[in-house]
């Protein structure tokens, strides 16, 4: 089975929107995996129906038994997260949020009055689309990302595509962590990217990540027609590195109409779905794909 991350070296670009396209028009069986998790869009567009919540745990947190602790100090003055503070009565305690579970004060506690203990970090969910099932997340408040929360929602996805043609992966934006294991063991990448300063020097940076990994990379220019100057300059980065351009979205606001209507823009005639209706052609043969 082919997997195909949807990925951009920053926010905004209009990932999502792209993937959701994908998810519509692209032939054969289908499976979804959104491994934004801090910010779950693709379902708002591909209209899931619920099936199943798992809890994820995520890093151990720090706890004080207060029965066993005499209130030293030693830990608080060891933390430099500042996760454990007094109150008023003298006890002391741990702040959930702002602990991360490196164990200094365990183990400088001189009463072993301090243990590390499973958190719930957030949920996975599994769903079920139109056309094939969706796997995404959702974090607990004041809970980060993490590479170990993607890796768990590739294999639940992966799980849940069994015998499906491809898994398409709606990607993290930037170069960090998560990104990093979205990349892993995926077929292709299609890098969203749109004309600006900051867009293309992210765009350098997440090719550079990603060459590291032994798979196929396409761009998408979105917005293509906002500035031209800027449009080319991206199209001369990808001849330097030999990377296929596969698209040139216009700024359309039927776009932006559907996206705020919760449809598919591929649902819509105009020039932006017309557009992504050839990117999906031309990335289905980029990848040489046969539906089964």
């Amino acid at each position: 089975m082919l997997q195909v991350a949807v990925l951009s070296g920053k926010g905004g670009t209009g990932k999502t929107v792209v993937t959701a396209a994908l998810a519509d028009i692209l032939p054969g069986r289908l499976a979804f995996a959104d491994c934004d998790v801090e910010a779950a869009n693709l379902a708002l567009l591909l209209s899931p129906r619920e099936k199943k919540r798992v809890p994820f745990y995520g890093m151990k947190k720090a706890r004080i038994r207060e029965e066993a602790c005499v209130s030293c100090g030693l830990c608080k003055a060891a933390c430099r997260f500042h996760a454990i503070s007094q109150d008023g009565g003298g006890t002391y305690r741990t702040d959930p949020i702002r602990c991360e579970g490196c164990a200094v004060c365990r183990d400088v506690c001189p009463e072993r009055a301090i243990f590390l203990l499973e958190h719930q970090d957030g949920e996975i969910l599994i769903a079920e689309t139109e056309r094939g099932p969706l796997v995404y997340a959702e974090l607990c408040p004041g809970s980060g990302n993490s590479g170990l929360l993607v890796h768990e929602v590739k294999k639940a996805a992966l799980k849940e595509s069994e015998g499906r043609d491809l898994l398409l992966i709606d990607g993290p934006p930037g170069i960090g962590c998560p990104v990093i294991s979205t990349l892993s063991g995926i077929s292709a990448a299609v890098m969203v990217t749109e004309p600006g300063v900051a867009a293309l020097h992210d765009l350098r940076r997440l090719v550079t990540v990603s060459s590291g990994f032994s798979l196929s990379h396409w761009v998408v220019i979105n917005r293509a027609d906002l500035h031209p100057g800027y449009t080319r300059e991206i199209e001369l980065f990808c001849e330097e590195k030999g990377i296929p351009v596969i698209g040139r979205i216009p700024f359309d606001p039927a776009v932006i109409h559907a996206v705020r209507d919760g449809v598919l823009v591929t649902r819509r005639d105009s020039p932006a779905s017309r557009e992504l209706a050839n990117i999906g052609k031309r990335l289905a043969e980029g990848l040489l794909y046969v539906p089964g």
